[in-house]
């Protein structure tokens, strides 16, 4: 599939449904980040914007990033609703790359593209945290295909917490690489890689 037909795909996927996610944030990031200092943060495929929103509304300075324009659009507004301000920014995350060192956390919150896709997202994504910042990653985990619910149902774009973590760039130390299930009230359950890394204040 090409870059303009996943966009329209989502495109489609966003205007037919509001929202595709959640209303809340989730609520692995909310307990990753609550014990953080706010900074600028950056949210990788931000889709409805349900994070950013929960950043910015918990002071942060956000950036996100989606190449949906009907994604982008739906956050703006709801953002504009919750009274915070979110820089909302339309880009292909495999061909725009973020400044280097320009954040103290970044986030990529159920983002699933082939290995050598999501490597590259990744490595962008490891540049971009400044040096004594957070790079967080979640997203359904190889095993949700066979013993958990909802996500993707191609092998080839799910992961695990240890491939995410062994990806990491020199001078990362990861802080946290997990499975995690959460029950979807229906008694089963989604099975999430969680990865949590901190940039060494050393690290230019």
């Amino acid at each position: 599939m090409s870059n303009d037909d996943a966009r329209t795909r989502w495109d489609e996927r966003h205007a037919a449904r509001d929202p595709i996610e959640a209303h809340e944030p989730d609520p692995t990031l909310v307990a990753t980040c609550s014990g953080l200092p706010p900074g600028r943060a950056l949210d990788l495929a931000c889709g409805d914007g349900r994070n950013a929103i929960w950043l910015a509304a918990n002071g942060w300075e956000v950036t996100a990033v989606d190449f949906s324009s009907v994604a982008l659009e739906r956050a703006a507004a709801t953002a504009r609703t919750a009274g915070v301000s979110v820089t909302w920014l339309q880009r292909d995350l495999l061909e725009w790359r973020p400044d280097a060192g320009a954040f103290e956390l970044v986030t990529l919150v159920f983002l699933h593209l082939p290995v050598a896709q999501r490597s590259a997202v990744d490595a962008a994504a490891a540049r971009a945290v400044a040096p004594g910042g957070h790079v967080v990653v979640v997203g359904h985990d190889r095993t949700n295909l066979a013993d958990g619910v909802g996500g993707p149902q191609d092998p080839d774009v799910l992961f695990t917490a240890d491939e995410v973590a062994a990806g990491l760039p020199a001078g990362f130390v990861v802080e946290r690489a997990a499975t995690v299930r959460r029950a979807d009230g229906h008694g089963r359950f989604q099975i999430d890689a969680v990865v949590v890394a901190l940039r060494g204040a050393g690290e230019a």
